[in-house]
């Protein structure tokens, strides 16, 4: 026994590296858009990614339709799920709840069964049932969201767990460590679904550069938490600890077994562990159950906003960001953003060595593979048309400082602005998504902005066009990029110009001037 001990400290003098400290209220703001798209979405007339209902779906009520979904989004984009899953642990007191709802002796019988099916040990004591009664009595609103995102996150998880022979229970792990965010990000810098610091992401296979962080990546970070976790496991012996050790650092783990005497179980080496990781375990356990059970107690099994069967992935062949996919495929940003969490700036990259992929809904596979040279030669006319002096020798009088409100989200701002969310992000020097009410942003929009309200609309300036004029009349679906590849030479930026257009956004029945020549 000593001598197990003795490797164990050899082995993990490197501890501290592979700490995953989790003392974080930081959550990244980026999860689906209910995108209510009728039909199969196509590159000759994209969907508009508009929150302009006449632009997706017919519904009864627009009006009403639009406010819903701007409270959807104000949820999915909030950070109260993170903070409530971080509070829940550190914050534990064990003490006793009144719930009637559930039994002990229904508790006992089920975490019986639930023992009897996993390699952890979910034996009864008081302390576990104080959390899940806890849980159930004060947290539903936050478990029922959790279940919900979970159907698009857990057969992801399962399949690489799987492929490394880890407890498919283990799923769960990425509820208490991020509430399933992909680009939640603790103080220290922990990041990801799995919360992985600098180093020992590194350590696993995960790439982080100035473009791209893996660790938010959900299948590429899932395969480095399986294999983390299946190296403590090999140390540990028993998943219990492993889970400890993943979240303090092996070094607390072992120190706790020395300060309790040689005792190996969780739940009697506990009161030696820090306060998180105390409650780390029974708050792993808890949500165990509770998903296990969610059906008994109450908890609807919703259809997630986009199913992961429903998504494929492209190798990127050229540089691409993730504004532009948007435009030619009517896809809206908030979802691929969503589907592509990896990458920080929203700019797919392209770097010797690396096969970076761009993640899309299965009905936009076709119509981007069928179209993709034009696809990359409209995105490299872009990059080459953003070659401009920078924002800060623009026009002072063209600049607005937009404050940050409650619900804002980078890609809210940027339509009301008609500019890039990648735009805002380099405007402002943003790494990622992330917003803070009170925070101030310098935006340029793409006509100079006056604020409502005005007595008297200035009109958008036009510039000529020559040639034979048709005049082309928006149908339903049609986006600016759509229509200029029906007029051979004929560019995006050329219809707002001779049309006086800033921004992307259509309507249909509205006439385009259109120069043929």
């Amino acid at each position: 026994m000593a001598f197990r001990f003795l490797t164990i400290i050899v082995l993990l003098n490197i501890g501290t590296s592979f700490s995953q400290d989790k003392q974080t209220v930081a959550s990244q703001k980026e999860v689906i858009k209910d995108s209510l798209i009728d039909g199969k979405s196509r590159l000759v007339k994209p969907i508009k990614a508009e929150t302009d209902s006449t632009s997706i779906k017919n519904l009864k009520d627009n009006e009403l339709a639009a406010k819903l979904d701007e409270k959807w989004f104000e949820e999915l984009y909030s950070n109260t799920l993170f903070d409530t899953i971080y509070k829940s642990v550190t914050e534990l007191d064990f003490e006793a709840v009144d719930y009637p709802e559930l039994p002990t002796d229904t508790l006992k019988a089920r975490l019986k069964e639930l023992d009897a099916r996993t390699p952890f040990n979910v034996a009864y004591n008081p302390a576990l049932e104080s959390v899940i009664k806890s849980y159930l009595k004060h947290r539903r609103k936050s478990i029922q969201k959790l279940i919900t995102l979970s159907a698009f996150y857990f057969p992801m998880f399962e399949r690489e767990l799987d492929n490394h022979e880890i407890p498919l229970e283990i799923k769960y792990l990425a509820i208490v460590e991020s509430a399933l965010k992909p680009r939640a990000k603790s103080r220290v810098g922990a990041t990801g679904l799995w919360q992985f610091m600098f180093g020992t992401g590194k350590m696993y296979g995960l790439d982080v550069s100035s473009y791209v962080d893996e660790r938010s990546d959900p299948i590429k970070s899932t395969e480095a938490a399986s294999k983390y976790l299946s190296k403590l496991y090999e140390i540990f012996g028993d998943w219990d600890l492993a889970l400890a050790a993943y979240n303090s650092g092996p070094g607390n783990v072992t120190k706790a077994i020395r300060r309790s005497g040689g005792y190996q179980n969780y739940w009697n080496i506990r009161h030696n562990l820090p306060r998180e990781t105390a409650g780390y375990l029974p708050a792993f356990l808890a949500n165990m159950y509770i998903f296990e059970y969610a059906k008994e107690h109450g908890f609807k099994q919703y259809k997630p906003e986009v199913a992961y069967f429903e998504t494929d992935t492209i190798r990127v062949k050229h540089m691409i960001t993730l504004d532009q996919v948007s435009e030619v495929t009517g896809t809206p940003i908030e979802k691929l953003q969503f589907l592509n969490p990896s990458y920080k700036l929203d700019i797919i990259p392209i770097i010797k060595g690396e096969n970076y992929v761009l993640r899309l809904p299965i009905d936009v596979i076709g119509d981007f593979v069928n179209n993709e040279e034009k696809i990359y030669a409209f995105a490299k006319a872009e990059f080459d048309r953003r070659e401009k002096p920078l924002p800060q020798f623009f026009n002072a009088t063209d600049r607005v400082r937009y404050k940050v409100r409650s619900g804002d989200y980078l890609g809210k701002i940027s339509r009301r602005y008609g500019v890039r969310v990648s735009d805002i992000k380099k405007w402002n020097g943003l790494r990622s998504n992330n917003l803070r009410i009170g925070q101030r942003l310098t935006i340029y929009p793409r006509k100079p902005y006056v604020a409502p309200p005005t007595s008297v609309k200035k009109p958008t300036k036009v510039k000529p066009i020559s040639g034979d004029v048709v005049t082309y009349v928006v149908e339903n679906g049609d986006s600016l990029w759509s229509i200029s590849q029906k007029f051979p030479g004929v560019s995006v930026q050329n219809i707002k110009d001779w049309n006086g257009i800033s921004g992307n956004k259509l309507k249909p029945g509205m006439k385009l001037k259109i120069s043929k020549g």
